[in-house]
């Protein structure tokens, strides 16, 4: 990931059985919170709206 310019926190990988809804949920959850603490992807060149 620094490689190419990103934080390494922007990508993660969870396990998560199909019957684990709570810990889906959580998961989900905490990479939503990560991804508005890190801001916008910085190799973004266009704005989308």
């Amino acid at each position: 990931m620094k490689e190419v310019g990103l934080e390494e926190d922007r990508v993660e990988m969870f396990n998560i059985g199909a019957s684990d809804a709570p810990l889906f949920a959580k998961a989900c959850n905490e990479m939503t919170e990560r991804a508005r603490r890190l801001g916008p992807n910085p190799l973004r060149k266009e704005k989308v709206t």
